[in-house]
């Protein structure tokens, strides 16, 4: 048997890994209807029912970073320049695509470089 402390810290690992993969394949989502991001949140919702059968772990490890970045999927253009700059924890190719896809068909083409030069000057002090 695996002693509880460590079959704990490996569902906290694990389950931070699942997170971040969930972020990661949302931001590969090459188009994004009302339906699909209401989609995304009941998917994860049923995750977070399935861990918390599985694990004791509460909180449960980067919920809050997911459930994050499912609701920037509803900002509006003037909201999504305040939340890149506040959201640092997102990479580059996460942020973008959520200018390209949410805001995408909504926005014109001005605004939306607008919102990746603010995306790109938030990535060069990481280069």
């Amino acid at each position: 048997r695996i002693p509880l402390p460590v079959s704990n810290i490996l569902w906290e690992h694990c389950i931070r890994l699942a997170n971040r993969t969930l972020v990661e394949g949302y931001a590969n989502v090459k188009k994004c209807s009302n339906e699909g991001r209401a989609l995304m949140q009941l998917d994860f919702q049923q995750f977070l029912m399935k861990l918390e059968k599985l694990t004791d772990i509460r909180p449960i490890p980067d919920k809050e970073f997911v459930e994050t970045y499912i609701k920037a999927y509803y900002l509006t253009e003037n909201d999504m320049e305040s939340w890149i700059k506040e959201h640092r924890e997102y990479s580059t190719k996460q942020l973008t695509n959520l200018v390209n896809i949410c805001l995408g068909t909504y926005i014109n083409k001005k605004a939306r470089q607008k919102l990746l030069a603010t995306i790109d000057d938030i990535d060069r002090p990481k280069r």
